[in-house]
């Protein structure tokens, strides 16, 4: 690895949410929420389709306010330091005929913004990214000619140029295969291992949320579970978050 990511002073821990509560009109998509990450660690959220996952990284990223609850996010309110967070989101959301070269997908990390033009030490930090995924080949390639692991790779690069002391991932195994998903996570370690970074996943895979991560957080809307993944992924847990009656959850793990 090139280099390490800052970490929140005195080890203080990098995501910590007390009694969350977010509302829309009269829908509560964050019901008390409250669990906390150390610095380092890997965090797993799983839970069903509409269990606030989503509504949980927009509160991390600093686009939604709660209602109720106070939210830390490296020591900080949410939003405070954006370059500090690298981010990953669905794919399913990206317009794959945007014309687009990789190269200047990853340097939007570093502006926040499409360049119109890219200065040579900004170019230099894209390829180090692109180099560190296994994807400089794909520098000058289109968008639209990627491939759905090949496109996740350049998003990948595009959350780690800043080095980023939190990385955030939206559903990364959307639209790609078996093996692109082990590379992902693969890739993911290695990240975390160099930079002592923190991560934390959105998925709907629970055998990587078990096998990959520090922490589980089990949700539907409200905390259904959090722990270390052998304590947290039980049947028991899973047949609350997710409602299946007929279903051994944990017997698949």
């Amino acid at each position: 690895m090139t280099g390490s990511a800052p970490l929140p002073v005195g080890g203080a821990a990098s995501l910590r949410l007390e009694g969350v509560t977010v509302r829309f009109n009269d829908f509560v998509a964050l019901d008390d929420v409250s669990f906390e990450v150390p610095a380092g660690a890997s965090l797993s959220v799983v839970g069903p389709n509409g269990a606030g996952k989503s509504t949980l990284v927009r509160v991390m990223l600093g686009l939604t306010v709660p209602l109720a609850g106070r939210v830390e996010v490296l020591g900080q309110r949410p939003g405070a330091t954006p370059a500090r967070i690298g981010y990953v989101p669905q794919l399913k959301t990206f317009d794959r005929t945007f014309p687009a070269t990789a190269l200047e997908l990853v340097t939007t990390g570093l502006r926040r913004s499409w360049p119109g033009r890219i200065v040579p030490a900004e170019r230099e930090r894209a390829l180090a990214a692109l180099r560190r995924v296994g994807a400089a080949q794909l520098a000058d390639r289109p968008l639209a000619r990627l491939s759905g692991g090949e496109l996740q790779r350049a998003y990948l690069a595009r959350a780690f140029v800043r080095e980023p002391a939190l990385v955030v991932l939206d559903e990364p195994a959307t639209g790609v295969d078996f093996l692109a998903e082990r590379d992902i996570n693969d890739l993911m370690e290695e990240y975390q291992a160099g930079s002592g970074a923190t991560v934390v996943m959105i998925t709907h895979d629970l055998a990587a949320a078990r096998y990959h991560a520090d922490h589980v957080l089990v949700l539907n809307r409200r905390v259904c579970g959090f722990g270390a993944p052998a304590a947290v992924m039980t049947d028991e847990t899973l047949q609350a978050a997710f409602g299946h009656k007929r279903h051994r959850h944990a017997a698949a793990l």
